[in-house]
């Protein structure tokens, strides 16, 4: 997770180009804002988002992704801080409730399949 300049979390994210699919864009946005690479996963969830500085409607689509390596993530000029939390952390997070419930998806379906990759986001 990545703390912005208004003091709420949020995912790794940002706009995809031209020539992207959009399983790229994730993998892209998560090195660039975290330096960590990861495989592009399912589909979690999708919700639209109004940004107040910008006076715009954002669609946002949320993927779950695995880590490549066990490398710790690094904060980008992007963001103020960056954090990893477990799933009893989530609903305490100020954050939009269309992350919180993405991220409550994906601890979900990892606890369903059994992976123990699942205990930080």
């Amino acid at each position: 997770m990545l703390k912005h300049k208004h003091d709420e979390w949020e995912l790794p994210g940002g706009r995809i180009e031209p020539y992207e699919t959009p399983e790229e864009c994730v993998a892209r946005e998560v090195l660039e804002e975290t330096q960590l690479r990861i495989t592009t996963g399912p589909i979690l969830d999708s919700w639209i988002y109004y940004v107040n500085d910008v006076e715009k409607h954002v669609f946002i689509v949320t993927y779950g992704c695995y880590l490549d390596s066990a490398a710790e993530p690094v904060v980008s000029h992007e963001h103020q801080e960056v954090g990893l939390f477990g799933a009893h952390e989530i609903a305490g997070l100020n954050m939009p409730d269309g992350f919180k419930r993405s991220i409550m998806a994906w601890f979900a379906q990892q606890r369903t399949a059994g992976n123990a990759q699942a205990k930080r986001v």
